[in-house]
């Protein structure tokens, strides 16, 4: 899980998405508690929280009080949107300055996938 120069609640924010986008968790199911999360990627709780706070603030999770934090509907369709704008506005330009640094087709591209 761990990756360079990305602070740990951001990768495991990250991680929970994925997990939404992957359908672990759906539309109006629970995730597990902070404390739990905490105890499975063996993080500090308050690391934990700032996950869950990260992901309540983009409207991913919401809580209902006493119960814990729900998968918003929509979820997967607003990070899907985000991650393919983040996609297009940092990773695309990137990979196409490399592309054309070392020569490279998209038609070799093809060929490799």
């Amino acid at each position: 899980m761990l990756r360079d120069n990305t602070p740990i609640f951001i990768q495991l924010a990250d991680t929970i998405a994925d997990d939404i986008i992957s359908e672990k968790f759906s539309e109006q199911e629970r995730i597990p508690s902070v404390r739990e999360i905490a105890a499975q990627y063996e993080v500090n709780v308050n690391t934990a929280m700032k996950a869950i706070e990260r992901l309540s603030n983009n409207n991913i999770i919401y809580n209902k009080r006493g119960m814990g934090y729900f998968v918003n509907k929509g979820a997967k369709d607003e990070i899907m949107k985000t991650r393919r704008q983040d996609f297009f506005d940092n990773f695309l330009p990137l990979l196409y300055k490399n592309m054309k640094q070392l020569g490279i087709s998209f038609e070799e591209i093809k060929q490799e996938f």
